[in-house]
This record gives structure tokens, sequence and C-alpha cells, in this order.
């Protein structure tokens, strides 16, 4: 699952999105790698804004995760393989979701960057919200 979501590097950013080489956010990174592992997505998307620190409304991302992700224990830590989904802050829904690679770093799609690997330092890690596991199967 890591070497399906390493494919997606250098994917260009596009809000709602999920193409890769093409373009995508960070959701259409999640959407894509779903579709490499079990085929076509549980449910259509709704559109949503891109905007990261999102007040009020409901949590639609982590909703959505629960329906097809498994929770993982939050005070595990992040593992390898884990879909992290993040708040900008502590008053915001959770707007930002990547997959943990190796032990300390992460791949998401970053506005202006693409599809990028980099650490999960100290500034990330306070802000997870959430973290799941893909199914092995459905």
């Amino acid at each position: 699952m890591i070497s399906i979501a390493r494919d997606w590097l250098g994917t260009p950013y596009h809000h709602q999105a999920s193409l890769r080489g093409i373009g995508c956010d960070c959701i259409g990174l999640i959407r894509g790698v779903w579709r490499d592992l079990h085929g076509p997505e549980p449910e259509a998307v709704p559109g949503y804004s891109g905007l990261w620190a999102e007040v009020g409304g409901q949590e639609r991302l982590i909703e959505a995760a629960r329906r097809h992700l498994i929770e993982a224990d939050f005070n595990a830590g992040p593992l390898p393989g884990d879909v992290v989904l993040f708040r900008y802050r502590a008053d915001v829904i959770a707007k930002h979701a990547a997959i943990i690679s190796d032990d300390g770093r992460m791949i998401h799609a970053y506005e202006a960057r693409g599809v990028v690997e980099t650490a999960l330092g100290p500034w990330w890690r306070r802000r997870i919200a959430a973290r799941f596991r893909y199914p092995e199967t459905i």
C-alpha cells in the first residue's frame, strides 16, 4: 500500500481531483490508493471547500473514514500504512489527510507542491485528529 501511495509522488495538486500523474488533493490521494487496493470507491464524494481552517460544520472527513476504513488506536502513535487526518487548529474540522510511509514520514497532497513525501514533524503531529487503516479486504 505504501508503494502504491509512492506511485502518486509528483502528481500535481488539484482540488477535488483524484487522478495519478494528472492531479489530486489530499482526499484524492486516499481515494486513489483505495481504488488501487479495492477497486471502485464505496461512495460518491460530495463537494467540499479547500479551506483548511473551516470552522463549524460536520466532521465529514472523519465520518467517511469511519464508514470505510478501520479506526486505529489514537494513542498508539501513527504507524506505516495509517491514514492520518489533521486539523489546522483545535477549533476547526479535520480537513487534511496523509498516509504514513515510514517511521516519521508521510505522503500527502500539498497545495502548490502536489503529492510529496515529507517528515511527520512536531507541527503535523500536534494536529492529528484521527488515525485509520485501509481494510485488507472489503
